[in-house]
C-alpha cells in the first residue's frame, strides 16, 4: 500500500477519535486541575438526644364545618361494595373543634443540619376505592409504596411542581408501585384519574420534623435541636398558618392554631 493510501484511511480515525473526545466519549480520565482541589464540606451538625426539645400542639377549627357527605361510587360496582359508607373528608372536625389531617411541620429553622432518610418505605394503599392516609409526610430520598388493596382498576397520578410528575396504573388487586422524591415540596396532590372522588396530599422534606393532626386535633414534633423556628400548618382547604416558636434545650413548649370556616 502507497504512503498516499495510507494516509487517506488514517484521516477519518482520526476525526473520529478528535469528535469524539470533544463529545465527552472515550475511557481516559480527564487531566487533573492544576489548581488545589476545594476543601470538603463541613459535616452538618446532628442533633444531640440529650438536649432534643418537643413542639405539641392542638388545631381546631372556629366555625361550623361542614357535614360529610356521602360519596357516590356507582360508577364501579366494586367501589360501591368495597367503599360503602365513604364520606368526603375536605374538613374533618371532631368534639370541640378538632381540626383532622393538618400537615405541620418545621418550616424554618434547622439551619444547615442534613438528615439521613429513612429506608422504611411510606405506604399509601388505595382500599374501599379511597387513599390511606388522606394526608401524610415523607423525607426526600425515603421510599413511597403506593399499594392496589382493590379488586379493581386503580391509578396514582402525582401533580407536584418541583418533584417528577408521575400516573401510573394498577388494574390488579396487590399490585404496588415505587417511587422516590427528590426535593422538597408541600405539598404534592394525588389523584386517581379513574375515580374522580380519590384524592390525597403528601408533604415532601429535607427533615423528619413533621406530623399530621389526629382525630383530637393534636400534633407532636419530637426530637428538636434547641432554637428558634418557624412552625406551619397546612390544611387543603383552610389553607396554611405560621406561628415562630423558640425552645431550649429539653424544653416542651405547645404552639396551638385556630382554623376559620368562611
Amino acid at each position: 500500500m502507497s504512503r498516499r493510501s495510507l494516509r487517506g484511511l488514517m484521516a477519518p480515525a482520526l476525526a473520529f477519535a478528535v469528535a469524539t473526545a470533544a463529545c465527552g466519549g472515550g475511557n481516559e480520565p480527564a487531566p487533573a486541575s492544576s489548581g488545589a482541589a476545594a476543601p470538603a464540606a463541613a459535616p452538618a451538625a446532628s442533633v444531640d438526644p440529650a438536649t432534643a426539645a418537643t413542639i405539641t400542639g392542638t388545631i381546631k377549627l372556629e366555625g361550623t364545618a361542614p357535614k360529610p357527605e356521602p360519596i357516590k361510587m356507582n360508577a364501579d360496582p366494586v367501589c360501591t361494595r368495597e367503599g360503602k359508607g365513604t364520606t368526603t373528608e375536605f374538613i374533618v372536625a371532631g368534639e370541640g373543634g378538632a381540626l383532622q389531617n393538618v400537615f405541620v411541620y418545621v418550616k424554618d429553622g434547622l439551619g444547615s443540619r442534613t438528615f439521613q432518610a429513612p429506608t422504611q418505605p411510606v405506604v399509601l394503599d388505595q382500599k374501599g376505592c379511597h387513599y390511606r392516609p388522606h394526608v401524610f409526610g415523607i423525607q426526600v430520598g425515603q421510599p413511597l409504596q403506593v399499594v392496589n388493596s382493590d379488586p379493581t382498576l386503580h391509578n396514582i397520578h402525582a401533580m407536584p411542581k418541583s418533584n417528577q410528575e408521575f400516573n401510573t396504573g394498577q388494574p390488579i388487586q396487590g399490585m404496588k408501585f415505587d417511587h422516590t422524591f427528590t426535593a422538597k415540596e408541600v405539598m404534592v396532590p394525588f389523584k386517581c384519574d379513574v375515580h374522580g372522588w380519590m384524592n390525597a396530599y403528601v408533604g415532601v422534606l429535607e427533615h423528619p420534623f413533621f406530623a399530621v393532626s389526629d382525630a383530637n386535633g393534636k400534633f407532636e414534633l419530637k426530637g428538636l435541636p434547641p432554637g428558634d423556628y418557624t412552625i406551619e400548618a397546612w390544611h387543603e382547604k383552610l389553607g396554611p398558618q405560621e406561628q415562630k416558636i423558640t425552645v431550649g434545650a429539653k424544653e416542651s413548649k405547645e404552639a396551638n392554631f385556630a382554623f376559620k370556616t368562611t
